[in-house]
């Protein structure tokens, strides 16, 4: 069972990305984790990535793919794996299905978590974070019992730039202009399946599991 999650910045598919994973027992795989991985252990992909990054360049299409597909060929995907974050652009989901066709395998499903963006700004700038622990807490879903105090240290509660409304908007913008044509491409391959994502985060969930099941 090969996943790829699709999704705007904030509609929650890292979270169902984590759990299909543990629910099928197979792993989550994320770009971001896959680059660390690969850097400390000091693997020949991982130096290629490090130089890029530490020029604050982006890692090119290719030796993403490349780290990708390496990350997938490992014993614990054999049974399936749960892509998310990448791939983020046509060209990515095109080298994705070349290199994967070469080991004779292929994604089974794009999921589409669905949030409206007035939803997704709404739900980012109420976000807010401790500046003393790191904890996360939401005005409205995860409220502190004192507001602005964090209850787990006492500290101060902000609102960090990533999730202020405009720097919100800015990214569902390159989101769309860059991500949206992937739901056009696996529409096309018919393996697109597009969920709810407003909804209770398990009930979103179950909508999952039943489209797998």
């Amino acid at each position: 069972m090969k996943i790829i999650m699709l999704g705007a910045p904030g509609a929650g598919k890292g979270t169902q990305a984590k759990l299909i994973a543990e629910k099928y027992n197979i792993p989550h795989i994320s770009t971001g984790d896959i680059f660390r991985a690969n850097i400390k252990e000091g693997t020949e992909l991982g130096k290629k990535a490090k130089t890029y990054m530490d020029k604050g360049e982006l890692v090119p299409d290719e030796l993403v793919v490349d780290l990708v597909v390496d990350r997938v060929a490992k014993d614990d995907a054999k049974n399936g794996y749960v892509l998310d974050g990448f791939p983020r652009t046509i060209p990515q989901a095109e080298a994705l299905d070349a290199a994967l066709a070469k080991l004779g395998d292929k994604v089974d499903y794009a999921i589409d978590v669905d949030v409206p963006d007035e939803n997704i700004i709404n739900r980012m700038s109420g976000r807010r974070a401790c500046v003393a622990c790191g904890g996360t807490y939401h005005i409205v879903h995860i409220p502190t019992k004192v507001e602005g105090i964090c209850d787990a240290c006492g500290g101060e509660l902000i609102l960090r730039d990533d999730d202020k409304p405009e720097t919100v908007k800015k990214r569902l913008d390159v989101y769309h202009e860059q991500t949206q044509p992937l739901i056009d491409y696996y529409t096309e391959k018919e393996i697109l399946k597009t969920v709810d994502g407003t909804v209770d985060m398990m009930d979103v969930f179950a909508s999952i599991v039943n489209i797998l099941s």
